[in-house]
């Protein structure tokens, strides 16, 4: 069930007033997407499920904060997104950085690359070692800036600028090696 902006307003201003039928419609809404986000942030499936569940009791505790002045999707998205890095940044869980030396790097045509499915190139990345995946997906995908992934992460600007170029030498030597096993 997708919404549109308007309806998701009502949703919202239902929720503020107490209609739990209203929370419920967000949920069945957006969890499918919301599950996407946590799911490119997490370890594994459970992992993402219980963040999602986090993410959506930290939005729906925060409602109020929801200005209704651009896409509730976005909003959410954001409370997702900050949810998973307070996740990755909890104490005793490191986010770990990888030597460049661990990967080969293979040349590959941008003609194979179109050959892979999304499914397929989203487990590639899902793969990548959490430090790497964690960056990639702020720069790449939610489209942070280095100075501002550095401040999520609580790493500096260079590591981050690092771990990306990092990050995609080594989808790039995933990627491959996923061709030549298919082909």
């Amino acid at each position: 069930m997708k919404l549109k902006a308007n309806q998701d307003y009502q949703l919202v201003k239902a929720c503020l007033d107490g209609d739990q039928a209203a929370f419920k419609s967000i949920f069945e809404a957006h969890a499918p997407k919301m599950m996407a986000v946590c799911a490119r942030y997490a370890r594994d499936n459970s992992e993402a499920e219980d963040w999602l569940q986090e993410g959506f009791i930290r939005a729906f505790n925060g409602l109020n904060s929801f200005k209704f002045n651009g896409s509730f999707e976005g909003w959410l998205r954001k409370v997702m997104v900050n949810n998973a890095l307070k996740n990755l940044n909890r104490p005793g869980r490191k986010i770990a950085t990888v030597e460049l030396e661990n990967f080969l790097d293979p040349g590959i045509e941008p003609e194979v690359i179109s050959a892979l499915t999304v499914k397929e190139i989203i487990h590639e990345i899902n793969e990548l070692p959490d430090g790497y995946r964690a960056v990639f997906n702020l720069n790449v995908i939610e489209g942070y800036s280095h100075k501002e992934i550095a401040e999520k992460l609580n790493i500096t600007e260079s590591t981050s600028r690092s771990q990306l170029v990092k990050a995609k030498r080594a989808l790039k030597v995933r990627i491959v090696k996923l061709l030549r096993v298919a082909v």
